[in-house]
């Protein structure tokens, strides 16, 4: 069976060696090796990486690692999966939007020193994408919910609002109410979009999702259940080494679930 972790591509090395590593991680969590494939900018693709598979009579299971259902979901994957000519793959769904996703956006807020009142901005990359923008929507309501922050959403790229214009109008919200403006990051790894994300003249800024050790659990928790029942059994006993930091996990997060 190959995993296979399909990301969107960067050009900076932190960014990729972030990328690896979930893989790595959800490879130790899991019990079975994770590839990485992208789908922009650099290699391995994943239709590459699924003629790989299919080489060797291998049976995969393509998780997309992005945060809405954009067109990289919906069209580029399909068309790579498409292309490999590989008979027997499973695409899992998108990691977010979900709620597991919006409570480590939450969390991150609170380790860059996030406080109730806070005006929060969820920044993400961009797209033009109506459903993809519904679902940074979704996001950034979970994540409001959970914090019981006003939060907005911008983009670093493509899109309106803007980042800059968005902390803007946050920062006239923020000197009425004499609170900060804080931006969520809702980017799965480091690179051009997080340097924006930091020059956007915000107080705060959250790391990316991609450094928290939620992501991992999630991505090897996907894997295991979209495998088959015979070999998930497996995966769910490797998985059982995190669960006692999940508890703390929850614990932590809890409380703001509630709010």
């Amino acid at each position: 069976m190959a995993l296979i972790l399909v990301a969107h591509g960067t050009r900076s090395p932190e960014g990729v060696a972030m990328v690896e590593g979930l893989a790595a991680q959800a490879s130790s969590l899991s019990g079975r090796p994770v590839e990485v494939a992208f789908v922009d900018v650099l290699g391995p693709s994943p239709s590459e990486v699924l003629s790989r598979a299919r080489a060797t009579d291998r049976p995969a299971i393509v998780m997309p690692a992005f945060l809405s259902r954009g067109y990289h979901v919906r069209a580029d994957l399909p068309a790579h999966v498409e292309l490999s000519g590989h008979p027997n793959v499973i695409v899992t769904q998108a990691l977010g939007p979900s709620g597991q996703v919006a409570r480590i956006v939450g969390d991150q807020l609170m380790k860059c020193g996030w406080r109730p009142g806070d005006s929060v901005i969820l920044a993400a990359a961009g797209t033009s994408d109506a459903r993809a923008r519904a679902d940074l929507h979704t996001t950034a309501t979970l994540v409001s919910a959970l914090t019981g922050s006003r939060v907005s959403l911008a983009f670093a790229a493509t899109g309106d609002p803007q980042l800059p214009e968005a902390v803007d109008e946050a920062r006239r919200h923020a000197r009425r109410t004499n609170s900060r403006v804080v931006v969520a990051s809702y980017l799965l790894a480091d690179g051009l979009f997080q340097e924006r994300l930091h020059a956007c003249g915000a107080d705060l800024v959250s790391r990316p999702l991609g450094t928290h050790p939620g992501l991992a659990r999630l991505i090897a928790n996907r894997f295991r259940r979209a495998m088959p029942p015979v070999l998930a059994p497996t995966a769910r006993h490797a998985s059982r080494r995190s669960n006692a930091q999940r508890l703390v996990h929850d614990r932590v997060m809890r409380p703001n679930s509630a709010a």
